[in-house]
């Protein structure tokens, strides 16, 4: 078992397997973004070594993220092989949802239980602007495809940008009446180069709820309060869905953190909001032994922080969010 040194204990690791995408969300990167180069990333083989090790240490599930991470060569045959490691237990996946009308019943032959898909907008123009080069038809399609082969429940992650799409927060709320679904309102962080855009145009969950109890009527807290992973959950009354808030800047839920984060090019990230990283592929293609990377990694998960510094001003400028997804 992994804890760290404030007694959590650490299971859960987000996977990014590529900084690539093939959209480009304002709040998650620049427009003209480049890439790292492929020698700069782990192998297939390499990251499957890493995920034995922090499986030898209790981690039991993995969420890929990216970038889009579907778009990696050999996606489907990397979620094999990490979903046979003994001791993994569970597979999800964040994704933009465009690949998931290929890739949804593939995915879930591979052990792939439920995904969480990004959808900012219903208005397939707001969608475009968003994400610059996305069409709101095919994303539509994938959740829909996701939801017919069992990937559920359908978990939808929605980012409110203020003087873009504060309205649409209601509609995507609207869908939790008729659909068994749990829309995710998730406060836009502060990361990178975009940081100003990040931070003028933020809006906070308390805003979120406000406009929705205008429009839809109260909302009804679930499970007492009890995180669902990041999300505190609600229920419009009557409603089959539940509505998610995750509020990492206006009120972060650090105390319940259980999670580490391994980038596309070999870096332990040990709070998403700080910059601080351990480097495992330079030791790993220096021939460490695995004995020497178990190591590595539990003495460094052991110095995971307590939480960002958001609060003092301290943004981390090292990583967009597509370089960490999440």
């Amino acid at each position: 078992m992994a804890y760290d040194r404030f007694g959590r204990n650490l299971n859960y690791l987000r996977i990014s397997l590529t900084d690539r995408c093939n959209l480009r969300c304002i709040y998650c990167m620049p427009e003209e973004m480049s890439f790292r180069e492929n020698a700069e990333q782990l192998t297939d083989d390499e990251l499957l070594v890493l995920v034995r090790l922090f499986a030898d240490l209790g981690f039991e599930k993995i969420r890929f993220t990216g970038g889009e991470p579907t778009i990696r060569p050999n996606f489907l045959d990397l979620v094999q092989k990490i979903g046979s490691i003994p001791g993994i237990k569970f597979l999800t996946m964040t994704t933009n949802g465009t690949t998931l009308t290929k890739l949804a019943e593939p995915l879930m032959k591979a052990r792939m239980k439920r995904v969480n898909i990004s959808l900012d907008s219903l208005d397939p123009e707001t969608y475009k602007k968003i994400t610059r080069k996305g069409y709101f038809e095919n994303v539509w399609a994938g959740i829909l495809e996701a939801e017919r082969v069992g990937m559920t429940p359908i978990k939808l992650n929605s980012v409110i940008v203020r003087g873009i799409n504060e309205s649409d927060a209601v509609e995507l709320a609207r869908l939790t009446i008729d659909r068994p679904w749990q829309i995710r309102f998730i406060e836009m962080m502060p990361f990178g180069v975009i940081t100003d855009l990040q931070l003028k145009q933020v809006v906070t969950m308390e805003e979120v709820k406000a406009r929705i109890e205008e429009s839809l009527g109260k909302l009804h807290l679930e499970n007492f309060g009890k995180l669902d992973g990041e999300a505190r959950v609600f229920r419009l009354e009557g409603a089959r869905g539940e509505l998610g808030f995750i509020s990492s800047v206006s009120d972060p839920f650090c105390y319940s953190c259980n999670r580490a984060r391994l980038t596309a090019d070999g870096r332990l990230r040990l709070c998403l909001l700080r910059e601080g990283e351990v480097d495992l592929l330079t030791p790993l293609r220096s021939g460490a032994s695995l004995d020497e990377m178990r190591e590595l990694i539990k003495n460094s998960l052991w110095e995971k922080p307590w939480g960002n510094l958001l609060s003092e001003g301290v943004v981390a400028v090292n990583r967009t969010m597509s370089e960490i997804g999440g």
